[in-house]
């Protein structure tokens, strides 16, 4: 899997902006001025993909359970967010 998928996946999506609010490096994708996915392009070029993603708090600890390549978010609301490491060679 590669950075650009990711991308062209979330900006297929209706009203769909990026940016990098944070720094030059923390790819943000929102929808409607409100955050659903964090990337990081330094991981990328490291090898060691992943994408944080909102999620439902429920719908979030049933992945967590299932997959071992979703974690709680990295550096955000645990509650809400996962992480999926795609570098794990599952994708």
């Amino acid at each position: 899997m590669h950075i650009n998928w990711i991308r062209n996946y979330c900006m297929a999506k209706s009203a769909v902006t990026e940016g990098f609010p944070f720094d030059d490096q923390a790819l943000v994708f929102k929808v409607m001025g409100k955050m659903f996915a964090v990337t990081s392009l330094n991981q990328w070029e490291e090898g060691l993909g992943s994408i944080n993603l909102k999620c439902d708090p429920e719908l979030a600890i049933e992945l967590r359970g299932e997959f071992d390549s979703v974690e709680p978010g990295y550096h955000m609301n645990k509650k809400h967010w996962n992480t999926i490491q795609l570098h794990l060679g599952e994708i």
